[in-house]
């Protein structure tokens, strides 16, 4: 006798429990199996009472869904949809393929000693710091030196893309929350889910929806797990804008688009760039684990490393992923020192 036995004798629904005799569809439970067997059902303390469960009450009434039910319904609802998702999301994500592979295909075939150079002058021009310049060309040269350049610019292209694209999209999300209490009401929930959900749920659905060999599979798991960190800080920052400034920018008789431009963001530029930083951390974070659905670079290095039980292999790559982070961390904080000084003066 199941312990929720009483729930439907009471309520009268026997009959319906019982259906055809047949027991329905649900598995039996050891205790079942215990009792068929002659040594007969264990009996249930008050201690031990089992929560009303979906599976708790199924064993008491066999007409009763369980809780398997509900998962595989989720299921076939999505795949029932996934064709006329995928009829409409193919079309509007495709130039993100195009822009990744067109991003690797450049970080690949330009010459080392084209591209070391190239990036060791866009850090100098950020940054102004001819060590921090030095520090990215070494970094480099000695991924280069054990064979790994390929791999670190793999990487680098995808969060190049991936980045860009966050702040694209991210800065004029937090723009328009900033403007509207509503949006963000509505937003911030969002930003919630997309923030704590754990990163490998972002590639369930997508592998459903696009191929593995795409690489917009991994780029569209990147973008959201990473393009949080820039809306709030956007959000954040034109809202902490004081309000004398936009009191003397309404007296001076600016427009809601000059006071945007002219006052709100450049005054809210350290935050927006503190943003961008943690989008940037994000991205790379995001890579390793896209690895497991095609993404190129160091991850699939760590991948190897974990599957193989290579040591060496998983050891390495870490570490060149830590010096990517260094430089790109570096590189977005001194250029958001340089804001913070040009404020200032």
């Amino acid at each position: 006798m199941a312990t929720y036995d009483w729930v439907f004798n009471s309520l009268g629904l026997r009959d319906w429990c019982d259906g055809d005799g047949s027991g329905g569809s649900a598995p039996m439970s050891m205790a079942d199996l215990v009792g068929q067997s002659g040594g007969g059902a264990p009996e249930t303390s008050l201690w031990d009472t089992p929560f009303p469960s979906m599976d708790s009450l199924n064993d008491a009434c066999a007409s009763f869904p369980q809780s398997r039910e509900v998962t595989q319904g989720l299921e076939r609802g999505f795949l029932d949809i996934k064709d006329a998702l995928s009829y409409v999301l193919d079309p509007i994500t495709q130039p993100l393929s195009w822009a990744l592979a067109n991003a690797l295909w450049l970080f690949q075939e330009t010459p080392w000693w084209i591209m070391i150079p190239a990036l060791a002058l866009i850090v100098l021009v950020v940054s102004r710091s001819w060590q921090l310049m030095a520090f990215v060309a070494g970094c480099f040269a000695a991924l280069a030196f054990i064979d790994y350049y390929d791999y670190a610019m793999q990487t680098l292209a995808i969060i190049f893309v991936c980045a860009v694209i966050c702040v694209l999209l991210g800065v004029p999300i937090g723009i328009a929350m900033s403007r509207s209490d509503k949006l963000q009401r509505i937003m911030i929930p969002v930003l919630d889910m997309l923030q704590t959900l754990p990163p490998f749920v972002y590639l369930i659905p997508l592998i459903f929806l696009f191929s593995v060999t795409e690489p917009k599979l991994y780029g569209i798991a990147i973008i959201l797990y990473a393009i949080v960190p820039v809306i709030r800080l956007t959000n954040l920052g034109i809202r902490l804008v004081d309000k004398e400034v936009i009191e003397a920018a309404d007296a001076f008789g600016m427009t809601k688009r000059q006071k945007l431009y002219g006052v709100q963001i450049p005054l809210a530029l350290p935050n927006i760039m503190a943003g961008v930083n943690q989008t940037i951390m994000m991205s790379l974070a995001m890579v390793v684990i896209a690895s497991l659905v095609s993404a190129p670079g160091l991850g699939v290095l760590v991948l190897r490393g974990i599957r193989n039980l290579e040591l060496g292999v998983g050891l390495i790559s870490g570490l060149g992923i830590v010096l990517l982070a260094v430089i790109l961390d570096r590189s977005t904080k001194a250029a958001l020192a340089r804001v913070n000084a040009a404020q200032k003066t």
